[in-house]
């Protein structure tokens, strides 16, 4: 079975579509620039569907790898048979393969080898076939100088006759079903450890069915485990499991038929149980892995395409009390032009001092904004900055700075400010990711931005690709322009990557800025292929043709020229009058490789060329009468802004160092599945305070009727 019969067979996308996406993957094309400028071949792939594809193809290869080294392990044993390798080649289902695999799988020294090395095979082989009437009469044969008794000669067959049940596959779908449906995952307090685990009380006498366990409980039961606090098992209806194991293997009723029903007990407790413990532990792992990714990668992809400010002058400012404020004011395009240090809190409390220095710097800088940090004296900040008389409007933003201070202390920082230190670093990354989010966030692993649930705990390679891929979709999506980026933000354009990302700097350094498209070929090391990829999601401001300000590949420019000529128009009118777009017959422009999704986005493209799909800033005011946890009171109504989502509800920030949790029940007053279906990050919302846990720090909220 080819690949794509099999991934349409999982994903039910049609064969044909499947196929052409693979072709276009192993060609070498990335994600965006097929579900953005492949419609036509693709059938209209969006981009979930085709990293759908890439995923799924990647572990088809990886399960054909495995069976190629299985074949050849029992081949190299001289017992493939033709029957044997037509299976193992037909499956794809890595649990069947490897039952197939186990009976042939190299052994350590186990009970059953030692009893075979005493040469009690065969006598296993008797009582496992459950004819023999008189058992004991047959049983000297096999005493000798390693098999002093009766009892020894037993057990060894027993041993044998258990490694044969555990090898079997119909008894291990027994027990995989068994597990399947009644598996019941448990975890227990390590005795001792009470205080120092108090963060998993709930968990130290827990039990559920593991096919019910939401990813949170199962991923937090793992940590605690792992960190010495729990003990976790999972276990199914034993008894249900020995009584069918006993049914398909024990016939009859005779001595022998006792040694079998014996050797099943034992296969299922000591061999069959813990084989299928590790596997379902792997498997719920695994699937709590996948969700907590797709949780934390929807999170980061509304993150990075949070509403931009845009190029304005802004003034940031890293709160702190002992320390200072930092502050920098920054220029349009992000330029660090001053910086200094204030003390408006404790201990110092110098706020007309602090003032003061605020209003001249929004003054002599020409200031659009005020971006603050949103930690330490955040709150304290804001109300000085607010109360400020300025010579202009100011807008004033409270900004979350989760990972500024990874990225502060980061090469990139170093490398962008090596002057500085890393509260000015930190200060500057805090008013850049008001005026550009996604070009500031780029600079910062993922997994330090804030917006996960146990990011340490998943696997670390899949969190990586999925974020990775996160990061590249939102660029892509929103486009880049080549003469203002820098090389962390070009290096997740489609077709570059961190050399040519460098090559670009380093030419638009050495020759000014980038007049047309046509002039990347000149770039080091751009290939056609490269060009292909990227030029679509690069844009050029002011060039020399305005399409290179747009989503419109330089492959379809042909298409926009022929329209203009036939309205007898320039393409600049075409894009500027709405009406003439209208007089445009589209079915005249379809061709062999041009189909009517292409000419719609060229259409959707011509009426807002380089539109940026993020929404417009809000300015946001937390309520000043709340200052701490000590404040709330049962049943008041708070604004806060939502700043991280899970599957089993969001935490929203209220304005005090504790976030509130809005459980998925308290949401909406109707049943909700997924968080994401009712609020996204930092979404502005409104909450009704119903739970203070002071002592555990805990606040629960409620959106229901707010």
């Amino acid at each position: 079975m080819m690949f794509h019969t099999l991934i349409s067979k999982n994903t039910g996308i049609p064969v044909r579509q499947v196929e052409k996406t693979i072709e276009l993957l192993n060609g070498g094309a990335s994600i965006p620039f097929i579900s953005r400028y492949r419609k036509e071949v693709t059938g209209g792939l969006n981009e979930v569907q085709t990293s759908q594809i890439n995923d799924m193809l990647d572990k088809f290869v990886e399960i054909s790898k495995r069976k190629e080294f299985i074949l050849s392990s029992i081949d190299d044993q001289g017992k493939l048979t033709p029957e044997l390798k037509k299976r193992i080649e037909e499956s794809w289902d890595s649990a069947e393969i490897e039952d197939i695999y186990l009976p042939y799988k190299p052994k350590r020294i186990t009970k059953a080898e030692i009893a075979r090395k005493k040469g009690l095979e065969p006598l296993a082989n008797i009582i496992f076939k459950q004819n023999e009437r008189n058992l004991s009469m047959r049983i000297p044969a096999f005493l000798n100088a390693e098999v002093e008794n009766e009892d020894e000669a037993l057990q060894g067959a027993r041993d044998i006759i258990a490694e044969w049940i555990n090898e079997d596959e119909s008894a291990r779908n027994i027990v995989r079903n068994s597990f399947a449906h009644t598996a019941v995952i448990s975890s227990k307090i390590v005795k001792g450890k009470e205080d120092e685990g108090d963060k998993y009380r709930d968990y130290f006498e827990f039990s559920e069915l593991l096919n019910r366990c939401t990813s949170h409980r199962l991923l937090a039961m793992r940590r605690g485990e792992s960190e010495g606090i729990l003990r976790v098992s999972i276990s199914p209806d034993i008894d249900n499991c020995i009584e069918r194991l006993q049914h398909r293997f024990v016939k009859g009723i005779n001595e022998s038929s006792e040694h079998v029903s014996e050797a099943v007990e034992d296969a299922f407790k000591r061999l069959l149980k813990p084989s299928m413990e590790t596997e379902f532990a792997s498997m719920s792992k695994e699937k709590a892995d996948e969700e907590a990714v797709r949780v934390f990668a929807e999170n980061l992809r509304q993150l990075l395409l949070a509403p931009p400010l845009g190029q304005k002058r802004v003034l940031g400012i890293d709160p702190g009390y002992r320390t200072g404020c930092k502050l920098v004011c920054l220029d349009e395009q992000g330029n660090l032009l001053h910086n200094e240090t204030i003390y408006p809190n404790p201990p110092q409390n110098d706020k007309g001092k602090a003032s003061a220095k605020i209003s001249y710097l929004v003054s002599a800088y020409l200031i659009d904004a005020i971006a603050i940090g949103n930690g330490t004296a955040s709150r304290e900040t804001e109300r000085l900055v607010t109360n400020i008389h300025y010579d202009r409007k100011i807008q004033v933003f409270v900004v979350s700075e989760n990972g500024a201070s990874i990225y502060s202390a980061s090469k990139i920082a170093r490398e962008e400010f090596p002057e500085y230190d890393v509260t000015v670093r930190g200060a500057v990354s805090i008013a850049r990711r008001l005026m550009d989010p996604l070009a500031e966030l780029v600079k910062i692993d993922p997994k330090s931005i804030g917006v996960g649930q146990y990011q340490h705990d998943v696997n670390q390679s899949l969190l990586k690709k999925s974020l990775d891929q996160t990061v590249v979709n939102c660029v892509n999506l929103v486009g880049v322009n080549v003469n203002t980026a820098g090389k962390h933000l070009l290096m997740y354009v489609s077709g570059l990557g961190a050399t040519l990302a460098q090559n670009i700097v380093n030419y638009r350094s050495e020759n000014g800025f980038f007049k047309t498209r046509k002039e990347l070929l000149n770039v080091p090391r751009m290939g056609e292929k490269s060009f292909e990829q990227s030029a679509g999601f690069l844009r050029i401001h002011g060039g020399d043709n305005p399409l290179d300000n747009s989503a419109v590949h330089p492959e379809s420019y042909h298409i926009v020229e022929r329209m203009a000529k036939d309205l007898n128009c320039s393409i600049e009118e075409l894009i500027s009058n709405k009406s003439l777009k209208k007089n445009l017959k589209l079915e005249n422009y379809t061709g062999e490789t041009t189909g009517m999704p292409t000419l719609l986005d060229i259409m959707e493209e011509l009426d807002k060329p380089g539109r940026d799909p993020r929404q417009i800033i809000k300015v946001f005011a937390f309520d000043p009468t709340i200052k701490t946890i000590e404040d709330l009171k049962i049943g008041i109504v708070l604004p806060g802004i939502v700043n991280n989502i899970t599957n089993f509800g969001c935490f929203v920030d209220i304005g005090i160092k504790e976030n509130g949790l809005v459980h998925i029940s308290e949401l909406a007053n109707q049943f909700i599945s997924d968080p994401a279906q009712v609020v996204s990050i930092h979404q502005h919302v409104r909450v009704k305070v119903i739970s203070i846990d002071i002592t555990r720090k805990r606040i629960q909220l409620s959106m229901k009727g707010t």
